[in-house]
């Protein structure tokens, strides 16, 4: 039997520090959360040019307006990644809209492209271009998957791939 206030206040302490810890580490994203997970995971495949997650992230069913399917997309892919030896995205003004098994996520961003930097005049990019996305997700039965793609650049009247 525990006798001393002292050690009450302290096991009563205790115990409560382990519940507040123990359900801040059973934390379960939302689907707001996982759906920024896939789109911050493509920018950081696409960086990486690591076309293989960035084509799991992809649907099988992907179609979009520009007409491009799973197969294009991961031709397009290839290509980009081919000529530019360095590519950064920059993701900015990111809103995601969940409904069910739909999803929704608007933003814009900077993509640049270039080659190895061996003097000064090789850190500017060779590509620069500022892109909105609208981006359509549907949650298949192991994660979100990207079912289509609308970009445009901005600042241009027409639409263009990146």
């Amino acid at each position: 039997m525990i006798k001393s206030s002292s050690t009450k206040r302290t096991l009563t302490f205790f115990i409560i520090a382990l519940i507040f810890f123990f359900g801040i580490g059973c934390h379960k994203d939302t689907e707001q959360e996982k759906v920024k997970k896939i789109i911050v995971g493509v920018q950081t495949a696409a960086e990486k040019k690591d076309i293989k997650k960035i084509i799991t992230r992809l649907s099988k069913n992907y179609k979009d307006p520009q007409g491009y399917d799973y197969d294009t997309i991961k031709g397009m892919l290839l290509g980009y990644f081919f000529r530019h030896q360095k590519i950064h995205v920059y993701i900015t003004n990111l809103d995601i809209t969940v409904q069910d098994s739909a999803a929704r996520a608007l933003f814009q961003a900077v993509l640049s492209g270039g080659n190895k930097v061996e003097s000064v005049g090789d850190i500017l990019p060779e590509r620069l271009g500022m892109y909105s996305f609208e981006v359509s997700l549907h949650k298949e039965p192991d994660e979100w998957k990207v079912t289509s793609a609308k970009w445009d650049q901005v600042g241009a009247g027409e639409e263009r791939g990146p």
